[in-house]
């Protein structure tokens, strides 16, 4: 087993396994204690925050969806799956909060455990947010083919489980070699094997949650807009612009970590092992990180709450479940609104008072 080069190089990021760690440096360690300080005030704040805002968007998006199971359609079915990767990916990031701040108290069964969490919701994440572009081209694109027809929630349970399968496949290399190292601090990582395993898991990172996915989306997009160019309907340049902020944001978010993904797979090959490299590149990658993390928290608001059909459904929930507040919320409106009207007529019986 290689020595974890998170070690060597003193990076902050103890956590995430080696998708944060830094290429070994056959030099003296990098002195990156004041990194090491802003990470443990930093890491943790952000964490906590893109964890509650998540969990509580996510969560309404599944709470709904439940809810309303049984109109369920395929668009349905790929949302909440993409809510649930959300949710399993924010699962993982008190535990990693934790592990920034102090060290990694959880032992070995959840460190294969919490690192399982965090790479599948992130794969799944992705991968269902292709689906679901994926899904959109051939219902717009292709509206009379036999697979738009066939667009039932059998097949979506059929194309999300396609999915779960390949999001484990695709994290089983981290949770494999995840490994609880007991050194100067205890921290929860992958260590592995050989040299080759890091390089191949940076650029499966950059193909799979980057280059495949832009590849993806930049064609079905391309064919999607003009379609609905040519369709003569006033909602189409809302349509229209709700896509490209879809894509947009992603590319947004998510480009950053994957610049300084490729950056460590170059170290991996001898590259950039300078002191100041290390340095920089763990302070660069706290921030790249929390970016990426926190785009789960706008799938909820991108994919759902930007529907009218969501809309209605949520705030119809919301006032089955919590019917005081909004009997409230209505009155205290209902108020404001006389009150803006007394003050009007009022003012309108001045001025012709004036003008008299």
């Amino acid at each position: 087993m290689t020595e974890d080069p998170r070690t060597i190089a003193a990076t902050t990021s103890d956590h995430y396994g080696d998708y944060y760690d830094s290429a070994g440096n056959t030099g003296a360690p990098c002195n990156n204690g004041n990194t090491k300080e802003f990470s443990k005030v930093f890491l943790p704040t952000l964490y906590s925050i893109v964890f509650i805002l998540g969990f509580i968007g996510n969560g309404l998006v599944v709470w709904v969806l439940i809810r309303y199971r049984q109109k369920s359609n395929m668009t349905d079915v790929c949302l909440f799956n993409l809510a649930l990767s959300d949710l399993l990916f924010l699962l993982s990031l008190p535990f990693w909060a934790h592990s920034a701040m102090e060290e990694w108290i959880f032992g070995k069964f959840m460190c294969h455990t919490v690192t399982g969490l965090f790479m599948l919701g992130l794969y799944g994440s992705i991968f269902f947010m292709v689906l679901m572009t994926v899904d959109r081209y051939v219902v717009i694109v292709h509206a009379h083919s036999i697979f738009s027809r066939n667009r039932s929630a059998k097949m979506g349970l059929v194309l999300a489980s396609f999915v779960w399968l390949l999001s484990l496949f695709a994290s089983l290399p981290n949770i494999i070699f995840a490994k609880e190292k007991k050194e100067a601090k205890t921290s929860c990582g992958s260590e592995f094997p050989a040299d080759g395993w890091k390089s191949f898991t940076y650029l499966k990172m950059n193909f799979l949650s980057l280059i495949i996915p832009l590849v993806i989306m930049s064609f079905c997009y391309s064919r999607i807009i003009p379609t609905l160019l040519s369709i003569k309907s006033q909602k189409r340049h809302k349509v229209i612009r709700l896509i490209l902020a879809v894509v947009a944001v992603y590319f947004l978010f998510w480009t950053p970590y994957n610049i300084v993904m490729f950056i460590l797979y170059l170290q991996t090959q001898g590259y950039l092992l300078t002191c100041d490299s290390h340095t920089s590149l763990s302070l660069a990658m706290q921030w790249v990180e929390t970016i990426a993390l926190s785009h789960c928290c706008l799938n909820p608001i991108i994919y759902a709450f930007a529907g009218q059909k969501f809309r209605r459904a949520v705030l119809k929930v919301l006032k089955e479940q919590f019917p005081l507040c909004f009997s409230q919320c209505t009155t205290l409106s209902r108020q404001l609104s006389e009150r803006r009207s007394s003050v009007f007529t009022k003012s309108s019986e001045y001025s012709s008072t004036q003008i008299a």
